[in-house]
Formats: C-alpha cells, sequence, structure tokens
C-alpha cells in the first residue's frame, strides 16, 4: 500500500484528525498541503514535517468560495498537480432544534456541508487535471446516530454523505470518490462535546470506551491508516462507499 509521490490537500489538516493525517502521508512519502484557519499551528506543523518530507500549510476558510479557489491554484504551483484530497474540515456546534440559532447553523453547515461543495467544486477540475484521483471525505456515525443536542451537526453529517453519493455518480470517470466515517475519535472537538458535564472528561472518556467492543476510544491515528489506505491505488476498486471507523458500536443492541 502506498501513497508515495501523490500531492494530497488535507482541509482541516492541522488538528485531530487531519493532523494524524498529514503526519501519516507525509510519512509514507506524500507531498501534503495542509489548509486550516489554524495559522500558528499550521505553520509549526509546516515546519516539523518539511524536515523529514514535502509539506505546506495554506491558510483557509473552507466556507469562503475565493479562499478555496486559491488554495487549489497554489496548492498546484507548489507541487505541479494535485492527485488526492482529503476533505476533512470539520466543524461542530451544541443544541436541539430549539436552541440552534444562525450562528450555529452558518458555522457547522457552512464547513461541514458548503466547505466540503466548495472544495469539490474547485477540486475536482484539478484532479481532472491530472488524470484523474481521489476525493476522501471525512464523514461521521452522527449521520445515522441521533446524539442528543448534536441536531444541526447531525444533520450535516447526513447531508455531507448524500453529497458524496452525489459526486460519485456526476463524476464517474473522472475521480473515485470515497468516504470514512469515525465513531467516537479523542479528538479536540469530542472534548468540546463533553464541555457543561458535571464529571471529568477522562471519566466519561473511560465510561464510553467500555461500551465500545473493542473496549477503547478511536485516535486519529486509527482513522489516519484508514484514510491511507482509502486514497491509495491498491484502493482502487473502491468507491462511493463509505468505511465506518467505530470500534463495532454499530454492532451493539439498544439494551
Amino acid at each position: 500500500m502506498t501513497i508515495k509521490n501523490k500531492t494530497i490537500i488535507v482541509t482541516g489538516g492541522t488538528s485531530g484528525i487531519g493532523e494524524a493525517c498529514s503526519k501519516t502521508f507525509v510519512a509514507r512519502g506524500a507531498n501534503v498541503v495542509m489548509a486550516s484557519i489554524q495559522q500558528a499551528e499550521g505553520e509549526a506543523l509546516e515546519a516539523e514535517l518539511s524536515s523529514t518530507g514535502q509539506a505546506k500549510f495554506i491558510l483557509c476558510d473552507v466556507t469562503d468560495e475565493e479562499q478555496v479557489k486559491e488554495l487549489i491554484k497554489n496548492a498546484k504551483s507548489t507541487f505541479g498537480q494535485i492527485d488526492a484530497i482529503h476533505c476533512n474540515a470539520g466543524a461542530w456546534g451544541k443544541g436541539t432544534v430549539e436552541e440552534f440559532d444562525d450562528v450555529i447553523w452558518n458555522k457547522v453547515m457552512g464547513v461541514n456541508v458548503k466547505g466540503a461543495m466548495l472544495t469539490a467544486k474547485y477540486g475536482i477540475p484539478a484532479l481532472r487535471e491530472a488524470g484523474g484521483g481521489t476525493f476522501l471525505m471525512t464523514t461521521s456515525v452522527a449521520a445515522q446516530i441521533g446524539f442528543p443536542q448534536h441536531a444541526v451537526y447531525c444533520a450535516s453529517k447526513a447531508a455531507s454523505e448524500a453529497l458524496l453519493r452525489c459526486l460519485t455518480t456526476d463524476y464517474a470517470g473522472v475521480v473515485r470518490v470515497v468516504g470514512i466515517s469515525p465513531g467516537t475519535v479523542r479528538t479536540p472537538m469530542l472534548a468540546a462535546s463533553c464541555e457543561g458535564w458535571d464529571r471529568p472528561v477522562e471519566e466519561l472518556y473511560a465510561e464510553v470506551a467500555e461500551k465500545i467492543p473493542v473496549r477503547r476510544l478511536g485516535e486519529p491515528q486509527d482513522v489516519a491508516n484508514a484514510a491511507a489506505f482509502l486514497l491509495s491505488d491498491e484502493a482502487s476498486y473502491i468507491n462511493g462507499t463509505i468505511l465506518t471507523l467505530d470500534g463495532g458500536t454499530f454492532a451493539l443492541p439498544p439494551w
């Protein structure tokens, strides 16, 4: 399995799952463009990874069309062509349908849905120019599970999975479109979702881990390993598929 010499863009590539993917792709010989709104973290990660491989950070808000257009342009000018895009940028907001407002809606749907569409709008033509490539989307088990107080987030992830299927059919023969759907993964976003509870985060994590059949939380590296495979040539017949990476959570009975 190899992604060596491929040029890969990772949106949301400087934190959590995206950071693990950026590091893993570089370690496996890929040229990686990390895009996010975290300038300090991005510059530090570029400095770290450039010592061992080809890595470039580009500041980009995926909800801004001009910034996404510039991201693709700059990535092409840096490495010559784009072979794969990992559409990973994500946002979360807490609340029921009675509690959401335009701020939460615009943040979550803007990043998770509009951001994905803009990344595809400008990224797919670049993949076509390179002779074809892979468009990978990070979705979530939240597309299938009604998590309490996650109304907008769950809706956004269901929308992203529907978008993935449309991209698969609309660009058949041009790009291979795949998804990876993490379950409970130890990330800054997971920690944020635990805020407000009257128990320590690590205690909550331990309780959840005991309910997962593999008896642990997922780690960003677990997702990075799977993502590297999905972007490799060895996965060339996997298309329109979303890989669930949940440690067996969906196998649990409701009791």
